[in-house]
């Protein structure tokens, strides 16, 4: 039978190599790795990138694709939260799922592909989930931007909430399951969305604790079919996940969104 467990040391082992290898073949600076993006976003950008902090809660579908594209745009610093394995049932939409890699740790997995993509980067690992008992394990004010991607309402109330309470920016986001339009995705305020049936419950509760102007990726598309296991298809979270790291890019180089 095929063990299904990811041997993430001999992964750590195997981005070693492959990096020592490029490096003995032509040693990769800040400024080659990141070129083609200080052409748009120049060496201040750049800069300011690399001084990031930012925390993504959740490393699924969305958060997955947040993170590949942050690491890859250079941000500094990324804590990583969830406590989730990889399931053969992620592999149709989840960035760190393949059959090589089902029975491991996201956190593990997206740890060592982040050093692969940019060995500079402060990664830090969270095996575990946002919940009452470990929420306080989280200086929110130490990160400059934090990302919302976890599934359950009262962990997405109170991730918000810390980090308003920090004066940290955040984004949250909601549903992406059910959806095949991936061109329906807005980012807004919450109190501006529609539609969407967790923005609907995420908006009354956040009003109940007086939280206001919290921006948020929802669609406006109305479920395509509906079920206890959210249905999925590889472009539609990934598509979220990638504007939510423009958001975050954007608004950390202080520029409109669009960049």
């Amino acid at each position: 039978m095929r063990s299904t467990a990811y041997d993430t040391e001999s992964a750590m082992c195997h981005t070693k190599s492959a990096i020592n290898a490029a490096e003995a073949e032509c040693a990769l600076s800040d400024e080659e790795r990141f070129s083609r993006a200080k052409m748009l976003i120049g060496e201040d950008g750049i800069e300011t990138l690399q001084k990031s902090r930012v925390a993504v809660f959740g490393i699924g579908g969305v958060g997955g694709f947040v993170v590949e594209a942050l690491s890859r745009a250079g941000i500094g610093s990324l804590d990583i939260v969830d406590n989730d394995t990889v399931s053969a049932s992620n592999i149709n939409r989840q960035i760190y799922a393949l059959d090589s890699t089902v029975g491991a740790y996201k956190v593990d997995v997206a740890a060592a592909r982040i050093r692969d993509i940019n060995p500079e980067c402060d990664v830090t690992a969270h095996r575990c989930f946002f919940l009452p008992d470990t929420k306080d394990r989280f200086d929110f004010s130490r990160w400059d931007y934090v990302v919302d991607a976890v599934d359950t309402v009262a962990a997405k109330i109170e991730i918000i909430k810390r980090a308003k309470d920090a004066g940290t920016r955040v984004i949250s986001a909601m549903g992406t399951g059910n959806k095949l339009d991936a061109s329906r995705f807005r980012i807004a305020d919450i109190a501006e969305t529609s539609v969407c049936p967790l923005a609907r419950v995420v908006r009354r509760e956040l009003k109940k604790k007086g939280i206001e102007k919290v921006p948020v990726l929802y669609s406006t598309e109305l479920p395509s079919v509906s079920g206890k296991v959210p249905a999925s298809i590889s472009f539609v979270p990934a598509a979220a996940g990638l504007l939510i790291a423009q958001k975050v890019v954007c608004d950390l180089l202080g520029q409109a969104q669009g960049c």
